[in-house]
């Protein structure tokens, strides 16, 4: 059988081999991002964490098994024709969404952890898919800074589409210091619709538009987030585009506590300001198993909460309070002891006051470096 040596390796590969291997290096060189999101499934519509890698023409995921991406991909998106909707709104419950449909009518959901990533995620898959179109390229690098607001825009008329049962924005129960305020929207959500829902173009837009809402007495800031920037006096700075800052529509304006039974969970925790969000892998206590997280990590009072990415319900699957904790940074040469399988890299651990033992993985060095920079003022 003829094989082919490589030069520096040091050893030889069969020729099907060589292929493979040199498709995975040239690959590898044209990572433009990459990063944990949550893909929808075709066939059974359930939610799992992928580890998403984007190239120049095509979208890879992979399965991620015992904290190790899997050699091989999962599938893959190309990007030839594929147009892209962000915001999307078509999952109540899931704000985040990416949507991509490829040229032959295939959509993919694409959930992030936060708005910033999905934004940032949605601008570097735009380029790519216009990376052979300059003149798209710099148009849509236009459009996002742009501003030129809808002529005869009616304020009334955009009201009343935010109130819609079923195309309007979705309103909430939200916590904000120890405070649960009921039908309620984010300003990020808020800015989503109108993005959605055409009546702006960019993200400056929206947050015009939505401080002459609120100008005009259509919306109202409700928790000390919105209701400190009111103070400014720029009216462009009054509204926040911000996932922690809450509104209300003005005739909407009564304060409501949740029963102590809601509360017993969210006071003592919820409450504080998030420092740092993003998708980890955190080995589990029981089965020792090894999954990916959504880790929120709050200040005032300090709590480290993880979220199942895969479920519907915005509700913690654990946490702990940061108060005596040890956090800190394993060898990433073999497997620290106290790590089940053969898992290693980018490993950090937190030691509770009560000596609870915490074995998460970041996606790189530099990931677990901020982690652990975000936690240890608040121990």
């Amino acid at each position: 059988m003829q094989r082919d040596r490589l030069p520096g390796l040091g050893h030889f590969v069969v020729g099907a081999q060589l292929s493979c291997l040199l498709a995975t290096m040239q690959e590898a060189a044209g990572v433009l991002k990459e990063g944990f999101l949550v893909k929808r499934g075709h066939i059974v519509r359930n939610w799992k964490v992928r580890w998403f890698v984007l190239l120049q023409d095509k979208l890879l995921y992979y399965k991620i098994e015992g904290g190790k991406k899997e050699s091989s991909p999962k599938g893959r998106i190309l990007l030839d024709g594929c147009t892209i909707t962000c915001p999307c709104l078509e999952y109540e419950n899931r704000p985040l969404l990416i949507k991509l449909k490829t040229k032959t009518n295939t959509d993919y959901f694409l959930e992030c952890c936060s708005r910033e990533e999905r934004d940032s995620w949605a601008l570097d898959i735009t380029g790519a898919i216009h990376a052979g179109h300059p003149v798209q390229v710099q148009e849509l690098h236009r459009m996002k800074n742009s501003f030129k607001l809808l002529e005869n825009i009616s304020l009334h008329h955009i009201v009343e589409r935010m109130c819609d049962s079923s195309t309007g924005i979705k309103l909430t129960r939200n916590l904000e210091q120890g405070n649960r305020y009921k039908e309620t929207f984010t300003g990020s959500a808020l800015v989503d619709w109108l993005i959605s829902n055409s009546f702006a173009v960019s993200r400056f837009e929206a947050v015009t538009l939505a401080s002459m809402l609120m100008e005009e007495n259509f919306i109202k800031p409700v928790g000390a987030r919105s209701t400190e920037a009111t103070r400014y006096s720029d009216l462009s700075e009054q509204f926040l585009d911000d996932s922690t800052a809450l509104y209300m529509f003005a005739e909407s304006s009564k304060k409501k506590s949740s029963s102590k039974e809601e509360l017993q969970f969210n006071i003592s925790e919820l409450r504080g300001t998030i420092v740092k969000q993003g998708f980890l892998v955190k080995q589990g206590h029981k089965r020792k198993n090894w999954k990916v997280r959504r880790f929120v990590l709050r200040a005032d009072p300090a709590f480290l909460h993880y979220y199942d990415p895969t479920k519907e319900e915005n509700r913690p699957v654990g946490g702990f309070s940061l108060r005596g904790c040890l956090v800190s940074a394993l060898e990433d040469n073999g497997v620290p002891a106290g790590v089940k399988g053969n898992v290693q890299g980018n490993l950090f651990k937190i030691i509770t006051k009560n000596d609870i033992h915490y074995y998460i993985q970041a996606s790189s060095k530099a990931e677990r470096a901020q982690w652990i920079e975000a936690i240890k003022p608040l121990t």
